[in-house]
């Protein structure tokens, strides 16, 4: 089947958040789209031909996840992430931001710390502060080689501040990182010396590049299993976020029981049928799809970093191991956060994500898409290139 990922795909007049909304977020709407995490690609066909089969029968009640859904997200955690893991470990939730609000509210209480990482996206701030619990910020540091790393001695003191929950995202959301073996491990047995549970948000599991290898955090052991929450889901990985339909896998017991309870205590617990159905189909027929996404997007981020070393000073691609999000250095161009976000909106026309909404250390950086067709990326870059001749 032939897929066609350097289609500009038009979607505009969707109500899509990615090109509908400019001027509510950038105040003009004749900048690039290269912001919010979902791709500008069409969705699978595989997943369509679900989702239209599924229209054809009228009726759309309530319903629930069946045990073929579950079989077929074992077999592709199995198949992708070398991860077996038990059908009745899942349970589905709403998306992975209330996934993470649903693990702050069961395993802490308020006035409780919660550990997060930033550089990290925006909404593990929201779910930790809206919820009355206390913000521990171990922040990101990057190396001389531009890879960013955890600083284990802050984290260790963050864990002995009254942490009850880490917040990890892994991969790194925006950093690019894809944790490795050693580095999830040592986490993972810093926590359990003190008790604390880990909630593990790998939504971007899927997008890896260059042989990186994404290692699932519960895959690490039985200990580390029943003392973590990992969540997963098609949304980023086939484009279709807006079925808001995503999973929690605790194997732990007691651990998914107190995670159900808060669940359905919320009125959270229902599922979308049409969620549902593109779960089931994403990861039952889609692995050909993705290993040609991986191989188009591999390409854009090839030319993105060629782009800016070649054409782009005073601005460094991050090393990025995963994700089609990039993080972008504009510290070189000598410029405050205000001047930079006028830069790159109102001279470059570009709409990217300004680095402060990812927390402390995002300032002076900026986050990129790259999923979409080489010739909106490039359109984007090009504008950027003829923005800094003005500059200079």
């Amino acid at each position: 089947m032939l897929y066609e990922f350097d289609k500009v795909l038009d979607r505009r007049n969707t109500n899509c958040e990615k090109w509908d909304n400019l001027m509510e977020v950038f105040g003009r709407e004749d900048v690039v789209s290269l912001w919010v995490a979902d791709m500008d690609f069409a969705s699978p066909p595989e997943v369509v031909e679900a989702l239209t089969e599924r229209v054809q029968h009228p009726t759309y009640g309530y319903t629930f996840p069946s045990q073929s859904l579950r079989e077929a997200a074992v077999g592709w955690i199995s198949r992708r992430h070398g991860w077996e893991i038990d059908p009745e470990w899942i349970v589905i939730t709403p998306g992975v931001v209330p996934g993470l609000a649903i693990s702050v509210l069961a395993y802490t209480q308020p006035g409780d710390g919660v550990v997060v990482q930033s550089p990290v996206y925006p909404p593990f701030f929201r779910v930790v502060e809206s919820n009355g619990r206390r913000l521990l910020n171990n922040e990101l540091r990057m190396g001389p080689d531009g890879r960013y790393a955890i600083d284990w001695d802050d984290l260790e003191a963050k864990l002995d501040d009254g942490a009850r929950l880490v917040l990890l995202c892994s991969p790194a959301n925006p950093v690019g990182r894809v944790w490795t073996d050693e580095e999830l491990a040592r986490l993972a047995d810093m926590c359990r010396a003190r008790d604390v549970i880990v909630a593990s948000d790998e939504i971007h599991c899927d997008i890896v590049y260059f042989g990186a290898r994404h290692i699932p955090l519960g895959s690490l052991g039985e200990g580390v299993a029943h003392r973590s929450v990992t969540f997963m889901a098609p949304s980023k990985t086939f484009n279709v976020q807006g079925l808001t339909t995503s999973m929690a896998i605790i194997p732990s017991k007691q651990l998914r029981e107190r995670f159900a309870r808060v669940q359905l205590g919320l009125g959270m617990a229902e599922s979308n049928i049409f969620g549902l159905t593109a779960f089931e189909a994403a990861y039952r027929r889609c692995d050909v799809w993705l290993d040609r996404a991986l191989e188009y997007l591999e390409g854009n981020l090839r030319y993105l970093q060629s782009f800016a070393s070649s054409r782009l000073p005073g601005i460094t691609v991050v090393p990025a191991e995963g994700m089609y999000v990039v993080w972008l250095d504009c510290r070189g161009l000598g410029l405050d956060a205000d001047a930079l976000r006028d830069f790159l909106v109102n001279r470059a026309r570009v709409g990217v994500n300004d680095g402060r909404m990812f927390g402390p250390g995002g300032e002076g950086f900026a986050r990129i898409n790259i999923g979409c067709s080489r010739a909106i990326l490039r359109e984007g870059l090009e504008r950027i290139e003829e923005a800094l001749r003005q500059l200079r």
